[in-house]
């Protein structure tokens, strides 16, 4: 069993909150796809990155949402971390998987 989790930001690089629309419709496909979705909307995350060139630092408000799978479908998590990126207007989206062993 795998744990893939999501970070998705609440704005976009200029700062402009998100439609809560744009949330709902990613929990709406996951739980399409997978039969369920954990989303941790309550107290947002905040990320903070440094450029590989050394400048300030950048933050941002994200949320954590989260899938149990069976198996990873690399291909099809490719297409669907890219395509979120393009929708949240980011560089990049992570999506990340950890093994887990239910007890």
């Amino acid at each position: 069993m795998h744990l893939v989790q999501i970070l998705l930001p609440l704005r976009d690089n200029q700062g402009r909150p998100f439609p809560r629309a744009a949330l709902e419709r990613v929990k709406q496909e996951l739980t399409r796809q997978f039969g369920g979705v954990t989303a941790h909307l309550r107290a947002p995350a905040e990320g903070a990155w440094r450029e590989e060139d050394g400048g300030p630092v950048s933050t941002d408000d994200v949320v954590l949402v989260e899938v149990m799978a069976e198996h990873v479908d690399r291909f099809w998590w490719r297409l669907y971390r890219e395509e979120l990126a393009q929708r949240f207007r980011q560089e990049e989206v992570l999506v990340r998987s950890i093994a887990v062993e239910s007890l």
